[in-house]
């Protein structure tokens, strides 16, 4: 008889897992205590349209990319509905202090080329850099969805240090020393504490494969469940473990707010390891270290986000990704709460099954601290008073009048607006401190930043965007990792290679 499996949540990490133990003939069990499945791949209806909680912006479903593989191997792929961001223009970045805009094409040498436009004087640096963030993506094999060598811990020196250290090794002009990291939104950047792997990854991710989720990202997450449900697996919705029971250090079966008891062989924490350690019956099953550590350790940024439902035929749909940035000195400040409010933000329209002209609404994401909302961290949803809702308008208005300068004359294409904020995500999400990517990475000490998808407990393991690296692509190689753990060897990866040669 196969193993059995319990999954604490079905975001994308626990629904990417789920399917890939599935697949090799699991029973998988997910349990998730929203009304909807999908996490960051969630969708919700105002204003009679469908926005995207999250997961704007995704790589590696291009052809031969390594997400689309996964998908290919799971069988799903003529299910998944995504638009490619256009050639031409795939992000456009809006620097206010000197109201000038900066538009980069898709493919290496494009890209390199529309910033060798604005800075000519920097083409040899340019060309040296972006050899290098493309040697240290190659160094990563998960990412190549190659099995690692004996050897593969030894990476170079450049992989780990500083980010923001590493392009100023390759380029001296400040201006585009800042302008190259105008992606930090998508990784929670940090001066001297990201690692350079990070940068390079979400760098080459966007440059060479970026795309969306057409008509709304809750239907990848239902494929996946119905791939989980097809060979299988279970998936309840709608009642969250309340407590998870343990005897002699390992987990015994979890208990949920309806009353129901769950076993099975092997449980996956799919939450956030702090929520995931507050479920236990005994902490102790896990030693006090770990559990200190856990706690510790910096969540990256969150966000304030607002929903615009545009008025019809009043907005031209844009296919690519746009940043606002108030100057380029603040690309690294976005967590820093004394810097102020907005430092900048995205914004994106986001694309219909079948998209016209025009576009229907509109997502602005602006970095935010949780620092901004920790006055009202005790307050339960629907229940944060006057002060909060009006805090809540007051900084959709800061944004609008960023987005105005852009776009002159926006307001007047509003039908309709809807918020979000640091507090939203946490209570969504069920994530500290409304972490949009997890723990923070640093380079200064890795080890103790890294979570591994194993843990104390034998039968417990993690997967995720706290365990690896955060976003769509990230969570999925991170699941990889945790059902390779479960499974033994390079499994999963093997599994895909051997398809792929069939194939």
């Amino acid at each position: 008889m196969s193993k059995s499996t319990v999954i604490i949540g079905a975001g994308i990490g626990g629904l990417f897992c789920g399917a890939m133990l599935a697949k090799m003939g699991l029973e998988v069990t997910i349990l998730e205590k929203n009304t909807t499945i999908g996490g960051g791949l969630q969708s919700f209806s105002r204003f009679g349209e469908v926005f995207d909680t999250g997961m704007h912006i995704i790589g590696g479903m291009q052809k031969g990319g390594n997400i689309r593989r996964i998908c290919e191997w799971l069988g799903i792929m003529d299910k998944v509905h995504i638009a490619d961001i256009g050639s031409d223009t795939i992000d456009e970045v809006y620097v206010a202090k000197e109201r000038k805009f900066y538009h980069t094409a898709k493919g290496r040498d494009r890209y390199m080329a529309s910033l060798a436009a604005s800075f000519p004087d920097q083409k040899e640096n340019l060309e040296r850099y972006f050899e290098a963030i493309y040697r240290i993506v190659g160094e990563l094999d998960l990412f190549a969805l190659r099995p690692s060598a004996p050897d593969s811990l030894a990476h170079s020196e450049e992989l780990t240090m500083a980010a923001d250290a590493f392009i100023a090794k390759y380029i001296d002009n400040v201006r585009l020393r800042n302008l190259l990291a105008y992606m930090t939104p998508l990784y929670s950047g940090e001066r001297g504490t990201t690692p350079a792997y990070v940068h390079a990854l979400i760098s080459v991710i966007y440059i060479e494969s970026p795309s969306r989720f057409a008509g709304g990202s809750y239907r990848f997450a239902e494929t996946l469940a119905d791939f989980i449900r097809e060979h299988g697996g279970r998936i309840v919705a709608s009642d969250g473990v309340e407590k998870i029971h343990t005897r002699d250090k390992m987990i015994t079966g979890v208990s949920t707010r309806k009353g129901q008891f769950y076993s099975a062989d092997l449980y996956i924490g799919a939450i956030h390891p702090c929520s995931l350690i507050s479920l236990l019956d005994d902490p102790a099953a896990l030693p006090k270290s770990y559990r200190t550590r856990l706690s510790e350790l910096k969540n990256s940024f969150s966000a304030f986000t607002i929903y615009l439902k545009l008025k019809k035929n009043s907005f031209r749909y844009i296919n690519h990704t746009g940043y606002y940035a108030k100057d380029y000195e603040n690309v690294w400040d976005y967590g820093n709460p004394e810097k102020g409010w907005p430092l900048g933000f995205l914004y994106m329209t986001p694309p219909e099954l079948e998209q016209g002209e025009y576009a229907e609404k509109m997502t602005v994401v602006a970095p935010m601290p949780w620092e901004f909302v920790r006055k009202w961290e005790d307050s339960k949803v629907g229940r944060r008073g006057q002060e909060y809702a009006q805090w809540k308008t007051e900084q959709a208005e800061k944004l609008l009048d960023c987005l105005q300068e852009i776009f002159p004359g926006i307001r007047d294409c509003i039908e309709d607006m809807n918020t979000a904020s640091p507090l939203t995500i946490r209570d969504f999400y069920g994530v500290k401190e409304g972490a949009m990517f997890g723990y923070s990475k640093d380079c200064n000490n890795l080890i103790a930043s890294h979570v591994p998808v194993v843990t104390k407990i034998p039968n417990l393991f993690l997967t995720g965007q706290n365990c690896n690296l955060h976003g769509f692509c990230g969570v999925a190689l991170t699941s990889i990792k945790t059902a390779e753990a479960i499974l033994g060897g390079d499994s999963v990866l093997n599994s895909i290679l051997e398809f792929e040669k069939r194939h």
